[in-house]
C-alpha cells in the first residue's frame, strides 16, 4: 500500500547540487539516497528525466553520475518496459578501515551535537503535529522493519535504523529540518562505519526506538524528546569509546 510522507525523503536527498562539483555532489546524493533507505534495494530510482530535473543537473551528468554508482555495485540498468535504474539487491559492504587515524575529538563532537539538536527537536516536533494516519502508517512499519532485522544483517540494520530516524523527521512536516537530518545522518553513519556493531546495543537501540515512537504516535512531545536524547547519548557513547 502506498503511503503518504508529507515532505517525502526523496525530496530532501533529490534536492539541486552545487554547480561547480554537480557530478561529485550528484554521486554522492545517488549514494546518501541508497544508504539511508530512501532507495530500498531492489527498488527503482525515479525516471532519468526527473532524477536530472530534481538535482537541476544535465542528463549526461546524471548518466555519468548513475555509471560511477552503478560500477561500485550501488545499482543496476535493466532494459525493456519495466526497465531503468534500480538498486542491487545486495548492497556492497560499508567501507570499514583496518586502520584509521583517530579522528579529532573536536570533529566528531560537531557532528554528534548537530545530530542531538536535530533529532531531538524532530522528535518534539512530530510528537506535537496532528499526525495523519498515512504518517502514523509510515512510522509503525519504519519501526517494525528495524525491529525485524536477523542476527548477522548488520549492514542491513544500519540502512532501517536511518530510515527509521528520516521517518520521524518526515512526519514533521519540514523539508528543510527533514533535509537536514538526512545530512546529519550520513555523517553519523561514516562514524559508525568505523565501529563494531554491537548485538545488545541492537537490542537496546530497539527498545528505545519503541518507546520514541510510541511518544510520538500518542502525542507526548516532552517524552519523545527526552527518549530521543537517550537514544542518541547510547550512540554517542560507543562513538567516544571506540574513536
Amino acid at each position: 500500500m502506498s503511503v503518504h510522507r508529507g515532505p517525502h525523503a526523496a525530496e530532501a536527498v533529490f534536492r539541486p547540487v552545487r554547480p561547480r562539483n554537480a557530478f561529485e555532489e550528484t554521486v554522492e546524493r545517488l549514494l546518501q539516497a541508497i544508504r539511508l533507505g530512501v532507495v530500498a534495494p531492489g527498488e527503482r530510482l525515479p525516471a532519468e528525466r526527473d532524477l536530472a530535473a530534481r538535482l537541476a543537473v544535465s542528463r549526461v551528468t546524471l548518466r555519468d553520475a548513475i555509471r560511477a554508482v552503478a560500477d561500485a555495485g550501488y545499482v543496476e540498468s535493466r532494459r525493456g518496459r519495466y526497465g531503468g535504474t534500480f538498486v542491487a539487491d545486495d548492497l556492497p559492504a560499508s567501507p570499514r578501515p583496518r586502520r584509521r587515524a583517530p579522528l579529532p575529538g573536536a570533529d566528531i563532537e560537531d557532528v554528534l551535537t548537530l545530530r542531538r539538536v536535530l533529532e531531538t527537536g524532530a522528535a518534539q516536533a512530530a510528537a506535537a503535529r496532528s499526525l495523519s494516519p498515512s504518517d502514523r502508517q509510515h512510522l509503525r512499519v519504519r519501526l517494525t522493519d528495524v525491529a525485524g532485522v536477523a542476527a548477522g544483517e548488520e549492514a542491513e540494520y544500519r540502512r532501517l535504523d536511518s530510515r527509521l530516524h528520516l521517518a520521524i523527521a518526515e512526519v514533521t512536516a519540514s523539508p528543510s529540518l527533514t533535509s537536514a537530518v538526512a545530512d546529519v545522518r550520513t555523517k553519523v553513519n561514516e562514524l559508525l562505519d568505523a565501529i563494531p556493531l554491537l548485538a545488545v546495543n541492537i537490542g537496546h537501540s530497539n527498545d528505545q526506538h519503541h518507546t520514541v515512537v510510541e511518544a510520538i504516535l500518542s502525542g507526548d512531545a516532552q517524552t519523545a524528546r527526552v527518549a530521543m536524547a537517550e537514544h542518541l547519548e547510547g550512540t554517542e557513547a560507543l562513538l567516544r569509546g571506540f574513536l
